[in-house]
């Protein structure tokens, strides 16, 4: 642990490599641990899975459970949204194949474990549905409303939001106790991540089901609570939200970019944007302005970047701009002169910013959410937070999580930050109960483990 406040960001020791990696085993392991719910409990049956929505997270998730010889029914509105949803796997496949790491038999046999459908009513005999439509809580209500009607007696209801209250989607259902969230990250076949939500009437049981079925896909399962944006999406929130608080206050996506891969990130935040597509979100951000809090700072420059035809690689300019054919990001001075203008007509003064500023204020307000869901037993476990980033975030592996590296700086330290951030930007920097009874007492994140 860090004694002195210079703490250095930039460089690792292959002693601190070596302990980050242990515990990023460790907290792998420990992830699946449910406190309150036996580990000898007996399990539900996965048999047969129906999958609602053909989209890139539909497929995915499709995907993840042929490949593990679980039959699914992949259902979709039309035949023309099925048929792009197919032809996606069997793309996807072909690509594995391609580079050698599955063989043409293999693609088959996964590729028939997956059936297509248009009928909502192939699913009424499925032993766990995973409803994967858009981020829209009344469509999704509605599909519940119908899996209820439809589905067998014991049957699992999941739903995979990144965020949404999954008690509002149980509530419109007579079986709350089978309904679930279930979180996976895009690619779905790819990525190892998935967050379990925990809702109000959740049955152990079912809990323990989606736990294992993690394992069984390969993926590291976190249990979470229900809280806006669970427990990666709610960090993740607070590291982009900082991110552009800088550009605004004097740092160019640049600087903050090549700031972050110092410390560790494959991509800084800026060029993720731009190959995500800087639209992701426009119309529910547009949407929620009119009623949101007016006594805070908000983030609203991606949404004038949206305005003004940047939505990133795929329209040739973003935060950066981008040759024909090359996704290299390219410095464009005409959206670093916008950025400048705009901090101007909000009256902010720009000033440089250090590359440490940069990574405390992004790494910081992480760390400090992180305290607040373990407070209110949103996670469980500080290392759950951390194989949560480490596994879907890109987390720098040999920092080991965000609650490790905060112990490792000193609690003390990164209190003393957040402080006087705090005093200098209000309403998004009031420090964590936790966080301040922890210094009070000595303590670290590491402390809270048992």
């Amino acid at each position: 642990m860090n004694t002195t406040g210079d703490f250095d960001f930039f460089s690792v020791s292959d002693a601190d490599r070596l302990r980050a990696a242990a515990h990023a085993k460790f907290a792998a392991a420990e992830a699946i641990h449910i406190p309150d719910i036996a580990a000898d409990t007996p399990l539900r049956p996965v048999n047969h899975v129906a999958v609602i929505g053909a989209g890139t997270m539909g497929v995915g998730i499709s995907m993840s459970l042929a490949n593990i010889g679980i039959p699914v029914t992949l259902i979709e509105t039309s035949t023309e949204a099925l048929d792009r949803g197919m032809q996606r796997a069997r793309d996807n496949y072909a690509t594995t194949v391609k580079r050698g790491k599955l063989s043409q038999e293999e693609m088959n046999q996964r590729l028939a474990q997956i059936t297509g459908s248009v009928q909502m009513m192939d699913a009424k005999d499925a032993d766990l549905v995973i409803e994967a439509v858009f981020e829209d809580m009344a469509l999704k209500q509605s599909i519940f409303r119908q899996l209820d009607a439809l589905c067998k007696p014991g049957s699992i209801l999941a739903s995979n939001t990144s965020g949404l209250d999954v008690d509002q989607i149980a509530a419109v259902t007579q079986r709350p106790q089978d309904v679930v969230g279930a979180h996976f990250f895009s690619p779905a076949h790819v990525m190892r991540l998935l967050e379990v939500v925990r809702c109000a009437h959740t049955a152990p049981d079912v809990i323990a089901t989606l736990m294992a079925l993690g394992h069984r896909m390969g993926k590291i399962a976190v249990l979470a609570r229900i809280y806006p944006g669970f427990i990666g999406n709610a960090l993740f929130r607070n590291y982009t939200r900082e991110a552009h608080f800088l550009v605004e206050d004097g740092a160019l996506p640049h600087e903050v970019d090549a700031t972050l891969t110092k410390f560790g990130y494959a991509m800084g935040i800026f060029a993720v944007h731009d190959m995500a597509g800087n639209d992701v979100g426009y119309q529910t951000r547009k949407a929620q302005m009119a009623t949101r809090p007016t006594d805070r700072r908000w983030n609203d420059l991606i949404m004038k970047l949206c305005d003004l035809g940047r939505l990133g690689q795929k329209s040739g300019q973003g935060w950066y701009r981008y040759e024909a054919g090359d996704r290299t990001p390219l410095r464009d001075p005409a959206i670093e002169q916008f950025i400048t203008d705009e901090s101007a007509r909000m009256g902010l003064p720009r000033r440089t910013m250090t590359e440490v500023e940069i990574i405390k204020r992004c790494l910081y307000g992480m760390i400090n959410e992180g305290a607040k869901l373990l407070a209110q037993g949103i996670a469980l476990r500080p290392s759950d937070i951390d194989i949560t980033y480490l596994t879907g975030y890109g987390f720098p592996a040999q920092h080991g999580g965000p609650m490790f590296i905060a112990d490792r700086i000193g609690l003390a330290h990164v209190l003393a930050d957040i402080e006087r951030l705090h005093a200098e930007y209000g309403f998004w920097w009031q420090p964590a109960p936790l966080l301040q009874q922890l210094v009070r007492e000595g303590k670290s994140f590491a402390d809270l483990q048992a």
